[in-house]
């Protein structure tokens, strides 16, 4: 062996290389990665520990730790088939001398994804206070008990993500103090979520290091804590009430506002809108560039102070990327709503990047003069997509839109409902280039898709063709037959200028 090999910064760089390149994304892949490095464990001792702390380091459940136990190895691996919740029926609790085997590597273990409670009577004989992997730094706990939580609490985890709220959730943040990223999955709602919610928000106020959040609605107590966390970098929010269920209120426990100054991504996925209204209105994010909102809105009133609400939040220097999703607009009586005038309120937001606006039961108001306006206070943009209910007639024209385009120079994506009744652009003759991906939809048919084809052909040169919502789309598959040709035809007549 290569006496550079001898020294521990060096082989440990070629390790952490290996690690990089196997970074596997399929279950194939994972095999023959864990086979690589378990080849090099065994190349030579120099080799042995690192490579063997690099395979043991992630394990995504607890049977190849237990597949360590010598008894239970034939039980686990039976036949060469992958396990399955049954092998553990009826067999025997874990020995001392076993529980050892089953340690053996629990000390190299980093991250852990743990799914199934079926074999947790096998591992009775380890003391229930006992943390047995000592250097865990993300654990995911897929359980809806947290018997034999414990064994898992490590004091160096930094990242936890949990599937349910307890009792043992106050335990995760009181003895992980190192704890940086804390995300719950609450699916259910039952009789005793408004419990569970108080009792995570209460958890919430316990944690002092917090990066990342990504929890349930939290009270505004736990709010107020959070904007005092110097740490805090990113917040989501997401609803576990199903519709019809009563809202989380803020308004009552609001005492003053908060300022959360490192926050740079927010996200609001909650039903009632008027909790995304309250945290906006008693917020400030002067440091926000995402924000991502899924929410309901029952009239245009709650809709108004919903938008002004945002425009309030201080982050019209900052916010880059903006994505808000109307799941509903109005009384839900299946009936569609009425315009939704969202995009005035939004003109203050100017560094945005990325713009996505989707109302599913009505539209989002657009016409030329407002798209130009908007592109005025938007020259950064790279995305913009504005997608409502094709049941409603455009009034942005070619023309407007290509006189607004002019004025994003750097726009990349975009998505919007068109009238093509008059395909003409006027006397423009710009081209605009960096245009790579375009949707249109319209509500009335496309009188001459030669002609519509032909102006994409002219002024945008990099789109080879238009994808489409929902509406005429023999139209636009037509349009784009004419694309092609137009595109085959400059190729062709290109074609000896180029190789000369």
């Amino acid at each position: 062996m290569h006496r550079a090999l001898l020294i521990p910064e060096v082989f440990l760089e070629i390790f952490a290389h290996v690690h990089q390149i196997l970074n596997p994304s399929s279950t194939g892949e994972k095999t023959l990665a864990r086979k690589s490095i378990a080849a090099l464990a065994r190349t030579c001792k120099t080799f042995h520990e690192p490579a063997m702390d690099l395979l043991w380091s992630k394990v995504d459940q607890l049977e190849p730790l237990l597949g360590c136990v010598t008894r239970l190895h034939p039980l686990i691996y039976h036949r060469g088939s992958r396990w399955d919740n049954t092998w553990s029926k009826g067999v025997e609790p874990l020995s001392a001398h076993e529980a050892h085997q089953f340690l053996r590597h629990s000390a190299r273990v980093h991250s852990l994804n743990v799914q199934s409670d079926h074999f947790f009577h096998l591992l009775s004989v380890i003391p229930i206070e006992k943390c047995v992997f000592p250097r865990l730094r993300k654990l995911t706990w897929k359980l809806s008990t947290g018997k034999y939580l414990n064994l898992f609490l490590s004091r160096t985890l930094h990242r936890c993500s949990l599937f349910t709220i307890n009792q043992d959730l106050k335990n995760i943040v009181t003895r992980c103090a190192a704890l940086v990223d804390l995300s719950i999955k609450k699916i259910n709602f039952d009789a005793s979520t408004a419990d569970e919610l108080s009792l995570l928000s209460d958890s919430v106020r316990l944690c002092k290091q917090l990066v990342t959040l990504s929890c349930p609605p939290l009270d505004w107590a736990a709010w107020e804590h959070l904007s005092n966390l110097p740490s805090l970098v990113r917040v989501g929010v997401r609803d576990v009430q199903i519709r019809g269920a009563p809202p989380w209120s803020l308004e009552r426990d609001i005492a003053y506002p908060t300022q959360f100054l490192n926050v740079t991504a927010l996200s609001l996925q909650v039903y009632s809108a008027g909790y995304i209204v309250a945290v906006m209105q008693h917020s400030q994010f002067p440091s926000l560039t995402e924000l991502k909102i899924e929410t309901d809105l029952l009239s245009s009133e709650e809709a108004e102070q919903f938008f002004r609400a945002l425009s309030n939040c201080k982050a019209c220097q900052t916010l880059q990327q903006l994505e808000i999703t109307i799941i509903s607009f109005g009384p839900r009586s299946g009936h569609q709503g009425g315009p939704l005038t969202a995009i005035p309120h939004l003109l203050c937001f100017t560094q945005l990047r990325i713009l996505r606006l989707v109302c599913r039961f009505s539209y989002i108001y657009l016409d030329n003069g407002l798209l130009l306006e908007a592109t005025s206070n938007w020259p950064h943009l790279r995305t913009l997509e504005i997608e409502g209910s094709c049941l409603h007639p455009s009034t942005v024209t070619f023309c407007g839109l290509f006189t607004a385009l002019r004025l994003c120079p750097h726009l990349h994506t975009l998505r919007v409902l068109i009238d093509p009744a008059n395909p003409n652009i006027g006397p423009n003759n710009i081209q605009h280039t960096s245009l790579k991906i375009v949707d249109f939809d319209t509500l009335s048919p496309i009188a001459n898709t030669a002609d519509v084809a032909r102006i994409i052909f002219n002024a945008l040169p990099c789109i080879d063709q238009v994808n489409r919502f929902t509406m005429h789309t023999k139209e636009w598959d037509e349009v784009n037959r004419h694309l092609k040709y137009l595109k085959a035809v400059a190729l062709h007549v290109a074609g000896p200028a180029s190789s000369l």
